[in-house]
């Protein structure tokens, strides 16, 4: 894999996006299901008691950053893309 190509680095990144997006949304239920669940056995988290921050709090806050970073990197890549980067990524668009 070229990582000087910016139409490749560009397509990693948006996929990498997704991916933590699905991540954040796995997340975000686990978060839901698990509070629901400590709260009908009348329990608390214990790390949360302790931190103030669930361990499933860092992993959202975590992710949450991650697509930041992916966004200012792709951001970046594509104010860098030249006219044949654009026809290279289109042409890998309708490929797939």
């Amino acid at each position: 894999m070229n990582r000087s190509n910016p139409a490749e680095v560009l397509r990693d990144s948006v996929d990498a996006r997704r991916k933590a997006e699905d991540l954040l949304r796995g997340l975000l239920e686990a978060k839901s299901q698990t509070e629901s669940f400590l709260a009908e056995g009348g329990r608390e988290d214990p790390v949360k008691s302790l931190t103030g921050r669930s361990a499933i709090d860092n992993a959202i806050n975590s992710t949450k950053r991650m697509i930041d970073t992916l966004d200012r990197a792709i951001e970046q890549v594509r104010r860098e893309l030249d006219q044949d980067d654009w026809v290279e990524i289109g042409d890998a668009v309708e490929a797939r």
